[in-house]
């Protein structure tokens, strides 16, 4: 088995390497870096800044479907007419809104270790517990990302007309079925804008788990300007690739935007 995922594992980093923007064989560093402190491979720090830029890329893309999937359900206890939901939803975004996004990285990192450590030990188990970084950065940022995305949901909820669910009974659906059919995409539509907002700071909270060591693109390009003295280079070159994430974000946030008015247009 162990050999299965060892296969798999190279098969993924191969394919990672043949379509790799900066050092792949049309990669950016590869084809105008070289030379230069941005060469790839042993010449030059391209290599590690691309991998970090893979990183925080796999970090957001992983961390989306976490924040929505948790936001929606706040969302759907938030206007619940069962009290105890409610309340429960107001503590969830109220505890992390008012907390700093570090500070819940940090307590997920640490805190989390040290609470299976201790479910561990109580069951005989004495090794040690390490969390990975990049699991922990995950469900830090997406429990953050969660608790904003239940407001942007919550406020697209509202602006969807009680008569849409009375019309889902009135075709004889159940609510399940209604909420699929005909709240959802108008709640995804009305919703988009603010979840691309969500999005981007999304992008620019993935620089802080560089401070638990996870290798994104901020931590490689800081230790590139440690090692080389070229700090203005190499932060420059991290601004440039952030600033490419959101450039990208910003085109399929605005294609998905056209093609839900176009859909709703059709309706």
């Amino acid at each position: 088995m162990s050999g299965l995922f060892a296969a798999l594992s190279a098969g993924l980093a191969w394919i990672g390497a043949i379509i790799d923007p900066l050092c792949g064989p049309a990669g950016v560093f590869r084809w105008f870096g070289s030379g230069t402190l941005l060469a790839c491979g042993d010449a030059g720090w391209g290599d590690e800044i691309a991998h970090g830029f893979l990183v925080t890329a796999s970090l957001a893309v992983a961390t989306l479907p976490v924040g929505l999937v948790i936001g929606f359900f706040v969302a759907l206890a938030k206007q619940s007419e069962e009290k105890s939901l409610r309340l429960a939803g107001n503590i969830y975004t109220t505890i992390f809104r008012g907390l700093p996004e570090l500070l819940t990285l940090f307590i997920v990192y640490y805190g989390l270790q040290i609470l299976v450590q201790q479910f561990l030990a109580t069951v005989g188990y004495e090794g040690a517990v390490e969390i990975n970084a990049f699991v922990a950065g995950m469900i830090a940022l997406g429990v953050v990302f969660s608790a904003y995305c239940s407001e942007v949901l919550l406020s697209a909820f509202k602006a969807i007309p009680h008569g849409q669910y009375e019309a889902g009974d009135a075709l004889g659906l159940h609510r399940g079925k209604t909420m699929r059919l005909i709240i959802l995409p108008q709640l995804i539509r009305i919703a988009l804008p603010g979840l691309g907002n969500l999005w981007m700071a999304l992008l620019k909270d993935t620089a802080l788990v560089s401070v638990i060591g996870l290798p994104d693109i901020l931590r490689q390009t800081g230790i590139a300007a440690r090692v080389t003295k070229h700090a203005f280079e190499f932060f420059g070159i991290a601004c440039v690739l952030f600033l490419v994430l959101a450039m990208i974000s910003s085109v399929v946030f605005s294609a998905l935007e056209r093609s839900t008015k176009r859909a709703e247009a059709g309706r």
